[in-house]
């Protein structure tokens, strides 16, 4: 297990700790609704910091990762970021992530543990290109501010006004000593912003923001939290709600999607699925009141499986248990009722659920 490089400062806030992917991540602080309301009316700070950053370098590193991933590339603007897929020759996923266009190299956020992995997928098609690709994931770390009262935060802790920054536009910044990218995050809640930190750096930033936030309300946020925060609002995190047999537009991946940049590793397959203008099955909102649901359970209609569980979260906006979950294209219909493989009954909803 690699451990949060703040663990400390985590474990002073009374952290409880989980592993994710291999890593070490901090499960909550104790209060998850005051986390979750934190995040929702004022201001919640989450180290991000167990994820992994691929940078890729060299002449022909736009052009190669053009032709490794589902999102435009080539016309990406310098300072842009945009959300993408990896996917086989068969159209299964690899993995998820970020990718951040810099003047002299690329980014790649991803989820704990898959870093070697997405290395290992691209370097296997690397051939005559001038492009490496470099595992920087102890070089940098994440940290996440969400809520309404972010822009207020980092306008304190930068010692001026704080324009807000639109989704997948980033920024450089000085804070507490260091340059940070700043980079729009609004997936799981609108005002997010994230910033990433030069590792050493964390400690500092970290007790900046905090600071910064004393009179905002602000108060650190677990992972748990965050899980609430990602289900309610439908998105799927690779690892949990997707695998290396998910087709990317099975969980409703169609933003990470370009379909005018041509060629790339498995665009056969995602063009095909798209013409035919259909999945068998697609990820759906449940409703289950309460419920107790394990991921991985089946859903059924009479006797016929239609579907299985992937994520649960009591959530705060419903005010009950909620899944998503992956269902038969004949289901998907919101009110439609589909009966537990232990016998309760349950009711497919729209996504966001918040």
């Amino acid at each position: 297990m690699e451990p949060l490089t703040l663990h400390f400062l985590h474990e002073q806030a009374g952290a409880r700790f989980s592993v994710v992917g291999g890593r070490e991540v901090a499960a909550d602080y104790g209060d998850l609704e005051a986390e979750y309301r934190a995040a929702r009316e004022a201001v919640a700070l989450h180290d991000a910091s167990y994820r992994e950053t691929l940078r890729i370098t060299g002449e022909d590193r736009a052009s190669f990762l053009h032709g490794m991933v589902t999102q435009e590339v080539n016309g990406l603007p310098p300072g842009a970021a945009a959300y993408t897929a990896m996917v086989t020759a068969k159209g299964a996923m690899v993995a998820d992530a970020r990718l951040l266009k810099r003047e002299a190299d690329l980014l790649l956020d991803v989820e704990p543990g898959m870093g070697a992995k997405v290395k290992e997928f691209l370097e296997k098609y690397l051939i005559s290109e001038d492009a490496e690709i470099h595992d920087v994931s102890s070089e940098w770390g994440l940290l996440r501010l969400l809520g309404p009262r972010t822009a207020e935060v980092l306008g304190t802790a930068l010692g001026s006004a704080f324009e807000p920054l639109a989704p997948n536009a980033s920024r450089g910044v000085s804070l507490a000593g260091a340059q940070v990218l700043l980079v729009g995050h609004a997936s799981f809640e609108k005002h997010g912003v994230d910033l990433l930190v030069p590792r050493g750096a964390l400690e500092g930033v970290w007790k900046a923001l905090v600071q910064a936030g004393g009179a905002q309300g602000l108060k650190p946020l677990g992972f748990q939290a965050l899980e609430l925060l990602r289900v309610e609002a439908g998105v799927p995190r690779y690892g949990q709600d997707m695998v290396d047999t998910t087709i990317p537009l099975e969980a409703n991946l169609t933003h990470a999607i370009s379909y005018n940049k041509g060629c790339y590793i498995g665009q056969e397959v995602i063009a095909r699925a798209t013409f035919r203008g259909h999945m068998n099955r697609k990820l759906a909102g449940l409703l289950l009141g309460e419920v107790e649901a394990a991921p991985g359970t089946e859903l059924r209609k009479g006797e016929k499986k239609v579907g299985w569980i992937t994520s649960v979260v009591r959530s705060p906006a419903q005010g009950q248990r909620v899944a998503l979950a992956y269902v038969h294209r004949d289901h998907l219909e919101p009110g439609t009722e589909l009966t537990l493989a232990e016998g309760p009954t349950v009711k497919v909803a729209p996504l966001p659920f918040a």
